[in-house]
């Protein structure tokens, strides 16, 4: 028949083929003398037809309910429906295949419901019997039983024989005559004459799938592949039970690589033909290709239970099983396998049973196994040395260590070199259980080989002499090891922590530091980056310049990593949202949706790829059209409102998270710590912007971790920043916040009133009111309030606040010299009437400051100051020439707290006497009285150089 020539010829299947004409004599042959005989049907339908004729059922609406639940789904077209719309996809876009699954979901779902109706009237509980979509989810008794069902059903009553109802499709006279002639055609090549007559009949008879399998011969002879597999497809859903035509498709489906339409008609196959094995192992290895381990552990697992001999299939499934976690799963099988044949033991099996059990520390049971495959092997004869290894280091872990070595001995025999896996992974599990000593000796064992990775195992080898304190050797191990592994960042760093213990930093330093500029091409690490760029080398080499006093190399190397991760924790959200993606990268995985569709007629298919691909894919559509239609929107309202839209085809979402180059710097104390050592140098340095760019979102982010001194100590940095340099705001904070930690330090006061010395006033008067009325016996702010209204020529409000801390500290110098002062210029008002009584209200409190500095030039020369001020010029002379004669030494300048020496570097000797200002005023008073020559001899005698 031409239909098995067609599915010999490409198909999974093999035999001879016959010409056209003998296949088109027996197609016609078989139309006239069976009108309602399928054209080209396999043989086996044929064999299923004439069983189907000689066996009748009694019973036959039963026996014809069971046979319908039991075979697959067979398309049906009914109504106006067009089947050749299904081999393209509609004005919507909905995929073929999708009308397909649909009209398939309705026709189970309505069997379902009559199913269940017929069980209530007969008052019964509705069978819930899952819908099994894939084969491979079925289980092994459903299985057995498709195997096993006879598709000749016996009678229940042996009695009538005779054709079942409905065993076969009625096609009228004209469709058998049209069907006939379009073959002909087919066989004479007349492709043009064939092509509308079967597109004809498709229309009158929907449901026939010879003028589909025709059609898909013409277009295949054509060369037209793609219409080819789509009238294949309709073809062989109008006959599901085509094994041989699934197998083609299959075939088809790899030559292209279309994976996803591949394991589509895989399973449709293996439905169609249990009994194939190979099908199986198609389809068990494209779930391995897909990474969907645990669906092609089930099917190497089926392949096991229908062919118990084959024992890769077996160990296969059991691999898979582990490998995807289920190692229960994995044991289980194996152990089955055992129970099953336990005398016919194959010696793999339990090696690769004992594999699973140790991956799971179950090493009592592994060995265990081990033992009685000594015991089923052979009592005289050894056991192959990997069940030797094994079995040494389940003891290993047990902690029996002399039975251990004993096993071990295995190696003394001149076998270490045909089995160096076996020396590695006993070495391997002697380090992780800490066993250091007897470690190196196995992998002192593979210096020299070929055979195995140089660079890791000298590293283990170095490692090894490091827990044994034996560094010098693990040293030039360690140098050995970053031959091979020179990328590698942790082989560095645990190289600079040997060399740190054997106090060789200006080696450490070496290795941390960047190559020549004739070496660095090509010096990445696996981040893609350079790997003196990472954060891990620059934060070692950090500590190391800060242990060594090297504060400019100090602040070079950990400057940009510690700004560069405030600045990410600063404008980053706290917990990682889900990255925004891109335009790109959401198309790019859309892309697993589409694979091949766009030269494929029966589009749709089920992608290949693992179901977490396949969310991800469906994700990223969606969003692709929720941004669509912002677009649109955004597009209408533009016109709408005759504005010109700019073009949006840039990526334009957010930048992904990133992770920050330190993650734990304010988590770790010694990170904090370091923060502190950074910002104190930079401070030295008179970095000051660098350093607040460091203080404030530490602050600010490390709130809950910093101590309270390490807090304080930035904020005093912050505000020793804001009174060295103008304008820092976040300096003026933390001056604001030393306050009000400590209300009653005058060194906190006076660095905060320097700093809003140079700002508004405005500024600070809420905080100070605030102050006054919190602590109203604090006389600093007192202080600073009556010094804001002097500033302002408001003597009144000033000397209120000036009497007011007197009140307060009536012996302080400095409150009576403010409080005098105050008065006087308030005595110099127009709108004082008693202004004699409170010049001398004033001048009291100057003689008071006058006595309590113990007669110092400064009060005196405050006096005189006073007496000129108000016109006492006589009086005022006399203390100016009491000034004169007092010889005032240098005293230090008070500082503030962190200040550094460089406030008092640009003092001149004498900045602490005032002769010359006294004499220069006293020449004035001496030039105002006509005394030329005395106001010249003044300034002669104390204002010349």
């Amino acid at each position: 028949m031409e239909r098995e020539e067609g599915i010999r010829d490409d198909g999974l299947g093999t035999g001879d083929s016959d010409s056209k004409q003998k296949e088109v004599g027996e197609s016609v042959s078989g139309l006239n003398e069976n009108g309602n005989e399928h054209m080209g049907c396999s043989q086996e339908n044929q064999a299923e037809d004439s069983n189907a004729e000689e066996e009748y059922d009694d019973d036959e609406e039963e026996e014809e309910e069971d046979a319908e639940a039991e075979e697959p789904y067979t398309l049906t077209f009914e109504g106006e429906i067009n089947p050749l719309d299904f081999t393209e996809v509609d004005a919507n876009g909905v995929q073929p295949y999708q009308h397909l699954e649909r009209m398939e979901y309705e026709a189970l779902a309505a069997k379902k419901r009559l199913a269940d109706l017929e069980y209530e009237r007969q008052g019964m509980p509705p069978q819930k019997k899952s819908r099994k979509e894939d084969f491979y989810e079925a289980t092994f008794q459903e299985l057995v039983d498709e195997m096993t069902n006879a598709k000749k059903r016996k009678s229940k009553k042996i009695g009538k024989r005779g054709r079942k109802k409905g065993s076969k499709r009625k096609v009228s006279p004209e469709i058998t005559r049209k069907l006939g002639d379009a073959t002909l055609f087919y066989a004479h090549g007349q492709y043009e004459k064939a092509i509308p007559l079967l597109k004809d009949i498709i229309l009158r008879s929907p449901n026939l799938p010879e003028p589909y399998h025709t059609l898909g011969l013409i277009y295949k002879l054509q060369g037209d592949k793609k219409r080819a597999l789509g009238f294949y497809m309709l073809a062989v859903h109008l006959t599901p039970k085509d094994a041989s035509l699934w197998k083609l498709l299959v075939t088809w489906s790899m030559e292209e690589g279309n994976r996803g339409q591949a394991r589509y008609c895989l399973d449709r196959a293996i439905k169609a033909d249990p009994e194939d094995i190979g099908l199986r192992y198609h389809r068990a290895t494209l779930f391995v290709e897909l990474g969907e381990h645990q669906r092609a552990a089930e099917s190497y697992h089926q392949i096991w239970q229908l062919r118990p001999q084959n024992l890769e299939a077996l160990k296969t499934a059991a691999t898979l099983y582990q490998k995807c976690g289920r190692n229960e799963r994995s044991v289980n099988i194996l152990e089955d396998y055992l129970k099953k044949n336990p005398k016919d033991v194959d010696l793999s099996v339990i090696l690769l049973l004992a594999s699973v059990l140790m991956s799971g520390n179950a090493y009592a049971k592994a060995l265990h196994h081990i033992e009685y495959a000594q015991q089923t092997y052979s009592a005289d004869k050894e056991l192959p040395a990997e069940f030797l290894i094994k079995a040494g280091i389940c003891h290993v872990h047990l902690g029996n260590m002399e039975k251990a070595e004993a096993f071990f001995r295995v190696f003394r025999h001149g076998n270490a070199n045909d089995c160096t896996h076996l020396v590695i992974e006993v070495a391997n599990t002697l380090m992780s259980a800490k066993h250091h000593e007897s470690a190196l000796k196995y992998y002192l064992m593979l210096e020299g080989r070929d055979s195995c990775n140089k660079g890791l195992l000298y590293l283990n080898i170095g490692r090894c002499y490091s827990f044994v304190d034996a560094r010098t050797q693990a040293i030039a191990y360690f140098y050995k090891a970053l031959n091979d592994h020179e990328h590698d960042i942790d082989v560095r760093l645990e190289l600079v922590s040997l060399l740190l213990v054997e106090n060789k930093e200006d080696e450490a330093i070496c290795v941390l530091s960047p190559p020549d500029s004739e070496s660095i091409v090509n010096q990445t690490s696996d981040k893609g980056k350079p790997w003196w760029t990472d954060g891990k080398i620059k934060l070692k080499l950090s500590y190391i310049y800060k242990s060594k006093g090297l504060t400019e190399a100090f602040v070079e190397a950990i400057y940009s990593l510690v700004r560069e991760t405030l600045l990410l924790e600063t404008f980053q959200p706290k917990g990682r949202k889900k990255k925004r993606l891109t335009k790109s990268e959401l198309l790019k995985r859309v892309q697993v949706l589409d694979e091949y569709q766009d030269h494929n007629v029966f589009q749709g298919y089920r992608p290949v790829a693992s179901s977490y691909d396949l969310s991800k894919a469906a994700r990223a559509k969606k969003l692709l059209q929720k941004h669509e239609t912002k677009r649109e929107e955004k597009r209408a309202r533009a016109l709408a409102a005759g504005d010109v839209l700019q073009s949006d085809d840039s990526d334009g979402e957010s930048p992904a998270y990133r992770e920050p180059p330190l993650p734990n710097l304010l988590k770790d104390e010694e990170h904090l710590t370091l923060i502190v050592d950074l910002c104190r140098d930079l401070v030295s340095m008179q970095r000051y912007w660098d350093a607040l760019e460091i203080i404030n979102p530490s602050l600010k982010l490390a709130q809950n971790t910093l101590t309270i001194e390490k807090q304080e100590e930035l904020r005093s940095l912050g505000a020793q920043i804001a009174y060295n340099i103008d304008g820092p705001a976040n300096g003026r904070e933390c001056a604001r916040h030393i306050v009000s930690q400590n209300p009653y330090s005058f060194a906190a006061w006076n660095c905060y009133y320097k700093i809003i010395s140079r700002c508004r006033l405005d500024n600070f008067s809420k905080f100070l009111r605030e102050m006054i009325v919190k602590h109203e016996d604090c006389v600093p702010p007192i202080l600073i309030k009556g010094h804001q209204f002097t500033m302002k020529s408001q003597h009144q409000a000033a000397a209120r606040y000036y009497l007011k801390a007197y009140k307060l500290m009536p012996e302080n110098a400095l409150i009576n010299l403010c409080a005098g002062t105050a008065l006087i210029n308030l005595a110099l008002g127009l709108r004082l009437h008693n202004r004699h009584q409170c010049v001398l209200q004033g001048l009291a409190f100057l003689y008071n400051n006058l006595r309590l500095s113990g007669n110092s030039q400064e009060a005196l020369y405050n006096l005189a100051r006073a007496y000129q001020h108000v016109g006492l010029i006589s009086i005022a002379a006399t203390y100016y020439e009491k000034v004169l004669a007092v010889h005032q030494k240098d005293h230090p300048i008070p500082k503030l707290p962190n200040d550094g020496p460089e406030i008092t570097n640009d003092l001149k000797p004498g900045y602490c006497d005032l002769r010359r200002e006294a004499a220069y005023n006293l020449h004035l008073i001496y030039k105002e009285s006509k005394s030329m020559d005395l106001a010249r001899q003044v300034l002669k005698d104390h204002c010349s150089v």
